[in-house]
């Protein structure tokens, strides 16, 4: 009986590849192993069937960027273990070839406040991170916040023309109420408890609060605890 080797090795020997090349078959999710995808190539096999996926090709996988829906009160790391292969929005699958190596190293950039879902956004893609950490001063976020509390139309657009608390200016924000409960808030990067001190200056208590657009880049209907892939014609 043979003894199992390498899945890296058993396509270089099956197809005269590199074994560059090699692993880039597999990690591209190119490679099956009984009609099975594997995505390691350091898996071994013995007597099973080993096979390219038409079209395949040993390219590096490009950068991508991930869109999550993040539950409240879930820390930033436990965010990025959240998205699997599983937890893929189903509206968000067509067209898409998740694979493993989507999911390693990912940054977080511009992070939510401590306490908001909503929004939160991980990346791989150098360009991407470069563009926020240079823009993040310019770009407007968006923000549901349930509140309780009553304000007027005029007090919402106090906001607009910036206001002091505390002898310190806040951020202008574009406010208007979406409905008796909750508010939409829009504002160019808020500092953490800023959120807080707008709505205390309006003399509103913040129940909950929601990220769901960061510059040009809206969430969309993603439901809670999934994930989805930002679109190459998406721009922040």
């Amino acid at each position: 009986m043979s003894e199992p080797v390498r899945l890296s090795k058993r396509l270089i020997e099956q197809f005269g590849c590199s074994r560059r090349e090699a692993e880039l078959y597999i990690e591209g999710g190119w490679v099956t192993v009984d009609g099975v995808v594997v995505e390691q190539p350091q898996f071994k096999v013995d007597g099973q069937q080993v096979a390219l996926l038409p079209g395949a090709r040993a390219d590096s996988l490009e950068p991508v960027t991930l869109l999550l829906n993040q539950p409240a009160g879930l820390d930033t790391e436990s965010a990025r273990i959240s998205m699997t292969m599983d937890s893929l929005s189903e509206a968000h699958r067509e067209g898409v070839r998740p694979l493993h190596g989507h999911f390693t190293k990912l940054s977080c950039i511009a992070p939510l406040e401590r306490g908001a879902s909503g929004l939160q956004v991980f990346t791989q893609d150098w360009r991407v991170a470069r563009k926020i950490d240079a823009d993040l001063r310019r770009l407007e976020q968006e923000y549901i916040i349930e509140v309780s509390g009553e304000a007027t139309p005029q007090a919402l657009e106090r906001l607009a023309r910036g206001i002091m608390r505390n002898d310190r200016e806040l951020p202008k924000a574009k406010a208007s109420w979406q409905n008796e409960t909750h508010l939409r808030l829009a504002l160019k990067n808020p500092q953490p408890g800023q959120i807080s001190e707008l709505c205390a200056s309006l003399r509103l208590q913040i129940i909950s609060m929601r990220r769901i657009r960061l510059g040009g880049v809206s969430m969309g209907k993603l439901p809670l605890a999934q994930w989805r892939y930002m679109a190459a014609s998406e721009r922040f």
